[in-house]
């Protein structure tokens, strides 16, 4: 194609893997007029010096099903396009060096049963049969996943690119894109150096440029290249044909033969950020400099683990440019600051594997205008602004690399890019004891250490494992202090929403499907619904006054949130948004004894007839005034004490004097997961996704079919809410409780009823009041059964392989008619 179109229906930016797997998937779905820019050469950016590799295992269940999907779609291209993709199902295997990476892989084959993966365990034997000359002396164990494999780069891009072309796709290299265009809040055109076109989509597949083509149309696509390292032999005589794929990760390595080449990758603690300066202008296939210095540790373990490459010859030493996210995890999806603008990019050395199921629910999201499965996992909603920021980003990827290989340890927290948003407490909670972990950015509290191991000069800090690790004990003992006495925590972390306007609250009775036409004070707990009845959010909603509401979120969905607010909103609405997270800090004090403590520092009356659960009012606290709100996440009587930042310090200081004489404990967030789960509560994104229907999710007690409508119409989902009432429930939302109380619950550990696998945990955590570790999760309903059948078959869990005894219930197995939250 020589002269670009003046209009398209899309225009897809970027020749890629990913960007050639967006324009076929749309081309399979019948799209027309689809153009796709590359600035140079198709694949000369990332694409073309990948290694290849194709997993089919990935850390959530949706995302091993688009891997799944990838490697079926390359096995059929090559019949389909006459284009050779190279694939080649050889099978992998991940070698453990330590105890805890086998139990992590033991988890991950778990995992694999409830995701239709097939996945061995290996013994130190069958992992020398199958990779000969491999030094296995210090290995552990291993793993064996049957269909994954490995497949040509380039050719899977010219693939697809091929089959796009069949379709009607028109494909221009050497054009770069300039500028992008927009009108009333939506894409409108894209300028290139060839011209302009008007456009209906965009899609950002740009991979290590991605972050500079979203700032043309004010989009943030957070992520950086980093240098990736290497080397492939010469042909090697002791180099046995179609070996499967060999991943080391105690050792930072991966190792891939090619007709009798060996190619050896690393993966290294501490990479080494590339481009933040600005990637040259007439960068095509290039490389960048050596540095045999920062490889030479990963090739000297290698040498040891597979000695036939000590007499080996180098035929390349390779160190190119790959794109990094913040958090390991790529982004996809519309953007929420301009409509149709969509994201496919940073894909983290991942992006062979991913693109093809990747392309395919994109271009199915576009087709549909919402995602059709739950992609919160790499959803661009997930994203804050200051992640767009490039030293953050720089300093974020000399980790986010390694740790692709990396022990993944629950609870594991960042080490770099720290301290960026910090609570009005921060400075309180830290000289208290505070072991501080990482969301959104914010720095939170998530446990303490004692009063006298913080006296005796201990400092607080994680140490990870597989088991109960150092701070266990020290969680528990908030728990406890919760369920029993009183504790005080910090919740600011928590996005705060302000909702105001003449059509506040006609238009939140559009979004919510709860009733919030509620008097002023009133606190409603409620979900915004898709219109699969899928649960897009679940807050609560405070009526602040007649004309103003605030919405509380958890703290990585505030960009989401606003995105669908400000997507619903009709355009005579009189009604605005506004991200108030940091004008206000919140302390909770919860707890039986929590009216005590608050009696000591405010004259307001807190008995239930003065102060009844569910309502928020104005009062005095010490010498500030706050806003309380009797509500609670953790299953006890409590406030939530929300004051503006000026005055937080002085009210934390007075509740926590008041509280030290009923001797309050201080709490951090893992207290309020783990209290979270005896008491039922669910938790977004992982129990509740957009493609859970709330029904099933259990929470069908607060949608209100029946209330008044705004002037705005019935509730977003109320029809598939009504039709799910009609034909029945097809999964249901349980929760389990191990009968042993020595094993631990993380997520996604296989739910087995009566001997077969049939789901898995959502969530999981341990019970301290109850003794055991509980998870949640849905388990199908068998068509006409009734609640009382599924409760009376026989549950368990697989837990890294042993088979772990459940009991099982639809109710919250603490406080199930929730006496104590209304005491």
């Amino acid at each position: 194609m020589k002269q670009i179109p003046a209009k398209a229906r899309a225009v897809i930016i970027g020749g890629g893997v990913v960007g050639a797997s967006v324009a076929y998937h749309l081309a399979q779905l019948g799209w027309k007029d689809v153009v796709l820019l590359e600035r140079k050469q198709l694949t000369c950016g990332t694409t073309w010096h990948a290694a290849g590799l194709i997993g089919q295992l990935r850390a959530s269940n949706n995302m091993t099903r688009l891997a799944k999907y990838t490697a079926d779609l390359y096995a059929r291209l090559e019949q389909e396009t006459e284009i050779a993709t190279g694939i080649r199902a050889n099978g992998s295997i991940t070698v453990a060096l330590s105890n805890d990476r086998m139990e992590e892989l033991r988890r991950g084959q778990a995992m694999a049963q409830s995701f239709g993966v097939e996945v061995a365990e290996l013994s130190i034997d069958e992992i020398a049969q199958k990779y000969p000359h491999l030094n296995v002396s210090d290995v552990v164990g291993g793993i064996f996943i049957t269909r994954d494999g490995q497949g040509d780069p380039a050719n899977i891009t010219m693939a697809l690119a091929k089959g796009a072309r069949m379709k009607g796709v028109k494909i221009f290299e050497g054009v770069k894109v300039t500028a992008i265009d927009q009108a009333n809040g939506r894409v409108s055109g894209v300028e290139t150096d060839q011209g302009h076109i008007e456009v209906d989509y965009v899609v950002n597949c740009a991979g290590m440029w991605a972050r500079d083509v979203g700032l043309m149309a004010g989009v943030a696509v957070p992520l950086h290249a980093a240098e990736h390292f290497y080397i492939v032999t010469e042909p090697m005589a002791a180099m046995t044909r179609g070996l499967p794929v060999l991943r080391v990760p105690d050792e930072c390595a991966y190792y891939k033969e090619d007709a009798g080449k060996l190619l050896l990758g690393a993966f290294e603690p501490e990479s080494k950020p590339w481009g933040g300066g600005g990637i040259p202008d007439d960068f095509c296939f290039d490389q960048l400099p050596e540095d045999f210095d920062h490889f030479e540790p990963v090739l000297e373990q290698a040498i040891n683990r597979f000695p036939p490459l000590a007499e080996a010859g180098i035929q390349t030493f390779f160190n190119g440019p790959e794109s990094f996210t913040h958090d390991d995890r790529y982004h996809l999806g519309e953007a929420p600051e301009l409509k149709n603008f969509y994201v496919a990019a940073g894909f983290n050395s991942v992006g062979i594997q991913s693109a093809g199921g990747a392309g395919m629910v994109l271009a199915q999201w576009m087709e549909d205008g919402a995602p059709p499965v739950d992609l919160w996992d790499v959803d661009i909603r997930r994203n804050l602004p200051f992640q767009n920021n490039r030293t953050y980003l720089a300093a974020r990827v000399t980790e986010t690399l390694g740790l692709l290989y990396a022990d993944h340890f629950p609870y594991r927290q960042y080490a770099s890019a720290r301290g960026i948003r910090r609570s009005p407490l921060h400075q309180h909670l830290e000289k208290l004891g505070a072991c501080f972990g990482e969301t959104g950015g914010w720095e939170r509290a998530n446990w303490f250490l004692p009063r006298a191991e913080l006296e005796a000069g201990k400092t607080a800090e994680y140490e990870y494992s597989w088991g109960k690790q150092n701070w266990f004990d020290h969680s528990a003992r908030e728990h406890m202090a919760i369920r029993e006495n009183v504790g005080i925590y910090d919740m600011s972390s928590f996005g705060k929403i302000r909702v105001d306007g003449t059509d506040a609250s006609d238009y939140l009775q559009l979004i919510c499907a709860n009733d919030v036409d509620v008097p002023v004070g009133k606190i409603v707990y409620t979900q915004w619904l898709n219109n699969k009845g899928g649960i897009e959010a679940d807050v609560t909603v405070t009526r602040l006054g007649e004309d103003s509401y605030i919405v509380v979120t958890p703290s990585t969905t505030t960009t989401r949130d606003m995105a669908w607010l400000q997507r619903n909103k009709p355009q005579d609405a009189a009604v605005s948004f506004v991200d108030v997270t940091a004008m206000e800090a919140v302390i909770c004090v919860m707890g039986p004894k929590s009216r005590e403590v608050l009696a000591q520092v405010t004259p307001q009356a807190l008995d239930n007839e003065a102060f009844p659960f569910g309502w928020a009012k104005q009062a005095e606290v010490g010498m500030g005034m706050a806003r309380l709100h009797r509500v609670t996440y953790v299953g006890e009587l409590g406030w939530e004490i929300y004051v503006s930042s000026d005055q937080a310090q002085h009210i934390f200081e007075t509740i926590h004097a008041g509280g030290e004489k009923q001797g309050a404990q201080m709490c951090g967030l893992h207290m309020m997961d783990s209290c979270r789960m005896e008491k039922g509560y669910r938790h977004f994104g992982h129990d509740v996704t957009d493609e859970d229907h709330v029904l099933e999710a259990g929470l069908g007690f607060v949608v209100k079919i029946d209330k008044k409508s705004g002037r705005f119409g019935s509730f977003i989902g109320r029809d598939a809410v009504v039709a799910k009432k009609q034909s029945g429930l097809q999964k249901r939302m349980l929760t389990f409780i191990l009968r042993d109380p020595a094993p631990l619950l993380f997520h996604n550990e296989p739910i087995l009823r009566d001997g077969e696998v049939v789901g898995h945990l959502t969530s999981g955590n341990y019970a301290h009041y109850l003794g055991a570790a509980i998870g949640m999760g849905y388990v199908p309903v068998r068509e006409g059964e009734a609640l009382k059948d599924m409760l009376a078959s026989s549950y368990t869990i697989n837990v890294a392989g042993k088979i772990c005894e459940a009991e099982v219930s639809s109710k919250p197995f603490y406080d199930p008619t929730s006496e104590r939250v209304k005491g």
